[in-house]
């Protein structure tokens, strides 16, 4: 009797174990697997970089020479998009979490918002071509690219955003209103600090995106060579993901600027995880802040 009652407690055992092997064995995959990306991307890439590199245009009919112009469109472009995304997508996820009534219609926007996060990335460039460069003739420029990749990180900031504020205890909420602060302030100097955190995150999986997009660019801000560095938001601009794709299939020497291919890889890899390393920096010290 003893060993049947305990064969039950056996059995779940073996499939907690089985468990959390398939989840060991599948996050020991996608680092294995992202590792080695990392690492053809180093071997391949390393040898290109130099100060050169870095700090010129590209020449010879870009199969010698440097990234400069590409590099700083990047920038421009991940600064402005973040300048666009996150201040309508806090926005957003404010209305929706603390003033709007939870009914139907909130729960469309809801579902629209996620519809929208999947949306493939050229329909989002396809819009701004159509919108931004023709429509309100902004032409191909940094103004029209930003505001592209804006909307396309919306609704990743929105989500992020809403589950930030979300999380905050509506103990926090109501403890403010008792004082007789105001609903605006209450959010202002209570709800947002203490999201903050949970914000970050969602911004910096915006950065992350926004940075490694090439089809919306495609149409709105980037050029396929120039060696000028742009003077205003109206200006187009070389971009590095766009300027990989030139190299590895536009390009009439498509092997010859291989190790350039591999080294502007390697540059818009660190770019993102140096812009990444920023956000978490401040993420950290916003969460260490809120635990005081």
């Amino acid at each position: 009797m003893k060993s049947w009652g305990n064969t039950p407690m056996r059995w779940r055992y073996g499939k907690e174990q089985l468990f959390f092997a398939l989840v060991r064995l599948a996050t020991l995959t996608i680092v294995v697997a992202l590792g080695g990306i990392l690492l053809h991307i180093v071997i391949n890439g390393i040898g290109a970089i130099n100060w050169t590199f870095l700090t010129k245009p590209p020449t010879d009919g870009m199969t010698k020479g440097g990234i400069m112009p590409a590099l700083v469109g990047t920038f421009y472009l991940m600064v402005g998009a973040m300048a666009v995304g996150l201040p309508l997508g806090v926005a957003s996820a404010v209305y929706l979490s603390e003033y709007a009534r939870q009914d139907r219609m909130v729960r469309a926007i809801r579902i629209g918002i996620h519809c929208l996060a999947g949306v493939p990335s050229v329909v989002f460039g396809l819009f701004g071509l159509a919108f931004f460069v023709v429509f309100l003739k902004f032409g191909s420029s940094i103004l029209a690219g930003s505001l592209t990749l804006g909307l396309l990180i919306l609704p990743t900031i929105i989500g992020a955003a809403e589950e930030a504020l979300k999380a905050v205890p509506q103990t926090f909420r109501e403890a403010s209103l008792a004082l007789g602060v105001s609903k605006w302030k209450t959010i202002y100097k209570i709800v947002l600090p203490t999201a903050l955190p949970g914000i970050l995150t969602g911004s910096i999986l915006g950065i992350g995106r926004a940075a490694g997009e090439t089809a919306p660019i495609m149409f709105t801000a980037a050029a396929f060579f120039t060696t000028k560095l742009p003077h205003s938001i109206f200006d187009e601009v070389m971009a590095l993901p766009y300027h990989i794709y030139v190299l590895a299939t536009a390009g009439t020497h498509i092997e010859e600027t291989r190790p350039l291919q591999f080294g502007t890889a390697l540059v818009l890899v660190a770019l993102i995880l140096a812009v990444d390393l920023v956000a978490i920096v401040i993420r950290s010290y916003a969460r260490r802040k809120k635990n005081w």
